[in-house]
């Protein structure tokens, strides 16, 4: 099965971010992708507390965001994993960021809220607060697609390897990683977090990644990837706008997790 990540260099113009959403969407489906991944901040990226009036109720198909996704799936026939965007919660201060997931039809068939949420101060002095506009969720979320069964994620959530646990332990065969990693943390890190998560869970990794300079002097790492269940890097991006393809092979994710069956000999 073909999948897509795509890299974006989202700023705060939503119009501007979706267009391009649409025509990597497009790109992507032309060259036979069956699932296509954006990034997280895909429609947004910029002060956090500007999510707040983009909030979209899940579902609604009249929603600017939401609408153009709905109907680039139709459209294209492809599965649309919607990386991380603002989703209306309880709390009208702090929205869901939320990763759903949209088929062909239009209909959204999964949903899953970021648990993790980024809170820190980098060495260079960016401070970034994720959770003064963002309510964290809590479950995690397996969704079954063109035959895999997929496990969500979120961008910080990749530092928390019991959540990926907690998915293939829910079947996970494939994880996602939607993510605006950014550069200071993402030139030492990205790599090695993604491949220890596709070696430890003896799955396909597929991580879409925001690049480049966003507004707010905040920066993202890109190279988006994608990593198999050996932890080989099969597909990267370099700098730049784009989006990779690769082809993920179940009978190579069954060889991988028969011959080092590490999954049944878990003790803890």
């Amino acid at each position: 099965m073909r999948v897509a990540a795509v890299q974006l260099g989202c700023q705060d113009d939503v119009e501007q971010n979706l267009a391009t959403c649409r025509r990597l969407i497009e790109a992507a489906a032309a060259e036979s992708a069956r699932v296509v991944v954006l990034p997280e901040n895909f429609a947004y990226l910029g002060p956090e507390t500007g999510k707040r009036e983009l909030a979209e109720r899940l579902g609604d198909s009249a929603a600017p965001i939401q609408g153009m996704l709905m109907r680039a799936a139709r459209e294209t026939g492809v599965t649309i994993v919607a990386g991380g965007f603002p989703e209306a919660s309880g709390d009208e201060k702090r929205p869901n960021n939320t990763c759903a997931v949209i088929a062909p039809s239009g209909e959204i068939t999964a949903s899953y809220k970021k648990i993790h949420l980024f809170d820190v101060e980098l060495p260079d002095g960016t401070q970034l607060l994720e959770s003064v506009a963002t309510l964290a969720g809590a479950e995690p979320v397996v969704a079954e697609l063109e035959g895999f069964r997929f496990g969500l994620s979120i961008c910080y959530d990749l530092r928390f390897p019991e959540l990926y646990r907690a998915l293939v332990e829910r079947g996970a065969e494939v994880l996602l990683v939607p993510a605006a990693f950014t550069l200071q943390t993402g030139k030492d890190h990205w790599h090695p977090l993604l491949r220890a998560r596709a070696i430890e869970s003896q799955a396909w990794l597929v991580a879409a990644a925001q690049w480049g300079k966003h507004p707010k002097g905040r920066a993202s790492y890109g190279h988006s990837l994608v990593a198999d269940p050996w932890g080989t890097v099969v597909a990267e991006s370099s700098d730049g706008v784009g989006f990779i393809v690769a082809d993920l092979d179940r009978a190579y994710l069954e060889r991988v997790r028969s011959t080092l069956p590490s999954l049944r000999h878990r003790r803890m």
